[in-house]
């Protein structure tokens, strides 16, 4: 996913770098296209997001509970839930920002269409 929104991305950055070659009637497709792919790119964001939350919750509950319990099958939970938890958040991290590029993109897409 990481690579289709970013190559997503770049492609309409390279249509915005060189917009006297576009119509008005292709920037109208354009745009529409546009905003079918930041609707996909949002839903995966909303997935990933409520992903990342539910395993940053079981994390601090497992590092709750070895704290309390002390018992090192627990501390293997926690390490577990951690090295999940960390490519989650590189992830959302890049789907929040690309999407947040996007909206500019749109913005830029309106410009070309006034």
């Amino acid at each position: 996913m990481k690579k289709r929104i970013i190559n997503y991305r770049l492609k309409i950055d390279n249509l915005l770098a060189n917009p006297d070659k576009i119509s008005k009637e292709e920037w109208k497709k354009i745009l529409q296209e546009h905003l079918t792919q930041i609707a996909f790119f949002q839903h995966e964001r909303l997935v990933h997001l409520i992903v990342t939350v539910t395993f940053a919750i079981l994390t601090m509950i497992s590092i709750i509970a070895s704290i309390m319990i002390s018992n090192p099958m627990l501390l293997v939970l926690t390490l577990l839930f951690l090295v999940l938890l960390v490519p989650y958040i590189m992830h959302y991290y890049t789907l929040e920002n690309e999407v947040q590029k996007m909206y500019t993109q749109y913005d830029e897409i309106l410009k070309h269409l006034s």
